[in-house]
């Protein structure tokens, strides 16, 4: 993809459903009774491979425009699969499908691309192995393929040394499995989009500060799912918006959950003109959000904030970028663990542009305000690389090109499409 500098962006935009909360749809619409009906699902490659796990292990599933329906059989309903189930590039669908699976009475093997081949599952094997699962990393380097022997599971109450929704879901799953109440704390709360959608379906989900206690043998209930607009693919035009000079933006229907909203706050310190509208606080909270071009000043971004807002910190280094002062980043160890090391990438192809960024062993720091130029860069098929790039090709000189751009697919396939829409004649 090659990117040009543009004048203003205007216009109004529903980004697509967000990525969490439809992975989470199909896997405990599959767990319940009954037809679950889910819109504004998010047709992305890793959402795409959790309906493919799901219908090997006998699930009817049907995509019908903006509405997946998920037929589901109840929490002892699903099938051995004949096959291997293949999660793609989705670290989501491998950890979460894993508790899922630790609690079956069959064998399963979990795989995926070489990304998913190289991501950490050591922080699900330790505590599924704690509750009796049998699960193992083939290769004995602790990373996929899993191998899962479905086994009767104990409760228990797991101290989580990282704060990870995907963790924290993967134990809360199996303790559905488990012969007691099953416990797990954080260092920091996570995002709680599995207890929201457990809860809602008729599981008893409660939590105490930053523990998490589901009981055992829900029985789980078919009912319809709005998923709402991804705030991690929304993050992508609120940078444009702020830092594309006389824009306006307005991003309808935009989940604003506390766990998650972290991408807020931090433009809000930064000096971002950012106005909610419409706000709705049933089940999952949501709002449109009204942007408008701002003049952005360095910040610190580290310790609680960061698990809200893991997926935004490439787009926010973007913005440090051509913010005035310094931005720190810290406590971000994790995005060393994403899709590609995301630390690394950002630095280097920031300071391609001729950004006068540092790479710091949990984050980075960048001194804003030089004027930035075109590059050719490398993502490393990390599609949220390839978004930040996508917006800092809009506001820098020259030409940016952006290798294996296709790479968007993965949680934004009309990505580009979106957002020269916005592009003003």
């Amino acid at each position: 993809m090659e990117i040009q500098k543009i004048r203003s962006l205007k216009g109004e935009l529903a980004v697509p459903g967000d990525k969490s909360i439809s992975h989470r749809a199909v896997m405990f619409g599959s767990l319940a009774e009954g037809t679950t009906r889910i819109t504004h699902f998010l047709k992305g490659a890793d959402c795409l491979s959790t309906i493919s796990c799901f219908q090997k292990m006998g699930i009817s599933i049907e995509t019908k425009e903006d509405e997946v329906f998920v037929h589901g059989k109840g929490l002892h309903g699903l099938s051995a699969p004949s096959e291997v189930l293949d999660v793609g590039n989705s670290g989501t669908t491998t950890r979460l499908i894993a508790g899922i699976l630790a609690g079956q009475k069959f064998s399963s093997v979990l795989n995926g691309d070489a990304s998913i081949q190289s991501r950490p599952m050591n922080r699900i094997i330790t505590p599924l192995s704690q509750m009796g699962a049998d699960i193992k990393s083939q290769k004995e380097n602790g990373c996929a393929p899993l191998l899962i022997q479905g086994q009767p599971l104990r409760a228990l109450h797991y101290t989580s040394p990282v704060a990870s929704a995907q963790v924290k879901s993967c134990i809360l799953l199996a303790g559905m499995y488990a012969d007691g109440i099953t416990r797990v704390t954080e260092p920091v709360l996570s995002r709680n989009h599995t207890e929201i959608m457990l809860n809602y379906l008729g599981a008893h989900v409660t939590a105490d500060g930053t523990t998490s206690s589901i009981e055992p043998e829900p029985s789980l209930q078919a009912r319809d799912i709005l998923v709402p607009g991804d705030i991690s693919s929304a993050a992508y035009f609120i940078a444009a918006g702020l830092l594309v000079p006389n824009s306006e933006i307005l991003l309808k229907n935009v989940g604003i959950n506390p766990t998650r909203s972290g991408m807020l706050k931090v433009c809000r310190d930064m000096g971002a003109d950012i106005t909610l509208l419409n706000e709705c606080q049933e089940g999952e909270p949501t709002a449109d959000l009204l942007i408008r071009s701002s003049s952005l000043h360095g910040t610190i971004i580290e310790g609680e904030i960061i698990p809200s807002l893991i997926d935004e910190l490439p787009i926010l280094a973007v913005m440090a970028a051509f913010a005035n002062g310094t931005t720190i980043i810290r406590n971000a160890q994790e995005l060393r663990v994403k899709e590609s090391d995301r630390i690394q990438v950002m630095c280097e192809n920031l300071a391609l542009m001729g950004a006068d960024i540092q790479e710091t062993e949990d984050g980075m720091i960048i001194h804003g305000g030089p004027s930035l130029h075109g590059a050719c860069i490398h993502p490393r098929l990390d599609h949220r690389v390839a978004m930040s790039f996508a917006v800092a090709g809009l506001i820098c000189e020259g030409t940016l090109s952006i290798l294996d751009g296709e790479c968007v697919n993965i949680s934004y396939p009309d990505f580009y499409r979106d957002l020269y829409s916005l592009k003003e004649r």
